[in-house]
């Protein structure tokens, strides 16, 4: 496994194909250090012995260990280490670790283009062409970016009836060495910083949107492919440092009749598992969700908590009621997740046919659980921010610059006059406050709400998957029973509810 200094010369080496406000940029440059930083942490954390089970695994294809977020789950518990693995990550770097995108991105393309040769019948080689692929994604410990989210165009047509054709990125020619794409992959966390991006359709697809069924994985500076990246930092501090200093960015991945060559193709054409991928790179990044925003909940407790500690109201009635609210939304959408993991099996859900058997034996956490826990948790990021504006109050808004507290003029007196708990330092009250403004105040605190909102789908999307999964008419059957009503069915709940004795772990080999 590689070392955060190796990844990070990994990158310089990379061709410059990245834009940033106007000027082509290095991937190392100092812009996006905040970001390397934070996923610097991945590698740094993983070569702890202590962190050895849960931030590393063995590969089923090498029998090596590698970076777990380069894992394909192989039972459940890779499931729960993975959520556990997630949650603790976010919490060192204060929000989103970011790197999840590559474990969602393999998963969900090791299992889909195993279904794809299924059915044509061993005339294509994606699941033999992306294990190649994967095998050296994970023996060089590289890092890998998802690009789902299309322009979309006119959002009342689908692909192929947009008057822009590359609205959705698309086979645009097929050549005997590969296929030409086109189109622009929108919103794409760390791509900037990524060595590989995997690219996965956006939606279901029809007959006719077959073009637009594609999934491939090129070297972020690949020929054809441009990115125009947001660099989200926070204001930089001279005197008063931050313990942890996280960044982010995010990119438009445009191809540009880029080439892409039959070994890296993993779908080309087969409309029917477009949209598979599609939910099931969705359905694996929510279940990542559901360890990263307990994390952020984690941190947005501790914020409240302090914040009414500063102010000196924290034994107030209220603040009790508030701070047990966050804990609730907070494990609850852990607890979603962990059952989600403890579910999971190789299997999906198809809408009117239920659990099926899907892809080569990976394992796939519980669909509905993943969307339950992603659904609460992501409606509760505004609530969060008002419990912690109303705790907080408006001194986060109005806090002074740093050098106020440097100048001899103003640093004794502001010091004497932003003091609220006599119980605890000046100096630590200021750096809470300061603290604060960025999670409240700053442009990246505000993009951070955002993307906490409607990063791995917005809550609609949850909705639906919810509402067209969960099994509702045995609900109504009991119900009928209950009520006496005609087509009433007393076990129509039981049915679906009962669940088979785990079978003790080593039980099987004896």
């Amino acid at each position: 496994m590689r070392t955060k200094e190796q990844y990070i010369k990994g990158l310089s080496k990379m061709k410059r194909n990245v834009y940033l406000d106007g000027e082509l940029i290095d991937r190392a440059d100092e812009l996006q250090a905040d970001c390397l930083n934070v996923m610097g942490t991945t590698f740094e954390e993983a070569a702890r012995p202590e962190n050895q089970e849960l931030c590393t695994a063995i590969s089923h294809l090498t029998g090596e260990r590698i970076n777990r977020f380069n894992h394909i789950h192989q039972n459940t518990d890779d499931l729960h280490n993975k959520q556990d693995m997630t949650r603790m990550y976010c919490q060192k770097v204060g929000g989103c670790i970011q790197r999840c995108m590559g474990i969602d991105a393999t998963n969900a393309i090791y299992n889909v283009s195993y279904e794809a040769d299924k059915l044509n019948k061993g005339a294509t080689q994606y699941h033999e062409n992306f294990k190649k692929w994967l095998g050296r994604f994970q023996t060089e410990d590289l890092v890998g970016c998802c690009a789902q989210t299309d322009v979309k165009g006119d959002r009342i047509l689908r692909p192929a009836d947009q008057p822009n054709l590359d609205a959705y990125v698309r086979i645009k020619e097929r050549l005997s060495d590969g296929i030409v794409v086109s189109g622009c992959k929108v919103h794409i966390s760390e791509a900037s910083v990524a060595d590989e991006v995997l690219v996965v359709p956006t939606r279901a697809l029809r007959p006719e949107d077959k073009d637009y069924a594609v999934a491939f994985a090129v070297p972020g500076d690949w020929d054809g492919l441009k990115q125009v990246v947001t660099v989200h930092n926070l204001r930089p501090r001279k005197y008063f440092k931050r313990g942890f200093v996280p960044g982010a960015t995010d990119s438009y991945v445009i191809f540009d009749d880029c080439f892409v060559p039959w070994e890296r193709v993993f779908l080309a054409g087969e409309w029917q598992h477009g949209g598979v991928l599609a939910l099931l790179f969705a359905l694996f990044h929510r279940h990542s969700y559901s360890g990263c925003k307990p994390a952020i909940g984690d941190i947005v407790l501790g914020n409240a908590a302090l914040a009414a500690e500063v102010n000196n109201v924290h034994k107030a009635p209220h603040v009790r009621q508030k701070l047990s609210e966050i804990i609730l939304t907070t494990e609850l959408g852990y607890a979603a997740g962990y059952t989600a993991s403890d579910l999971g099996k190789p299997e999906v859900y198809m809408p009117g046919v239920g659990f099926i058997p899907y892809g080569p034996g990976s394992y796939i956490p519980n669909s509905i659980y993943c969307n339950v826990g992603r659904c609460l948790t992501g409606e509760a990021v505004w609530r969060e921010a008002e419990i912690l504006c109303d705790i907080a109050g408006g001194v986060v808004a109005t806090f002074p610059y740093e050098k106020d507290f440097v100048n001899p003029e103003t640093k004794d007196l502001l010091l004497k006059y932003t003091k609220r708990n006599p119980n605890m330092s000046s100096e630590d009250q200021a750096q809470f406050w300061r603290y604060m403004g960025d999670v409240l105040c700053s442009a990246s605190g505000g993009i951070h709400n955002v993307g906490s909102y409607h990063g791995g789908g917005s809550p609609v999307m949850e909705q639906i998957a919810i509402t067209t999964q969960y099994d509702i008419e045995s609900r109504k059957k009991m119900v009928k029973y209950l009520a006496g009503m005609s087509g009433g069915d007393r076990e129509a709940l039981s049915k679906q509810t009962t669940r088979k004795a785990k079978t003790p772990a080593g039980a099987a080999k004896k």
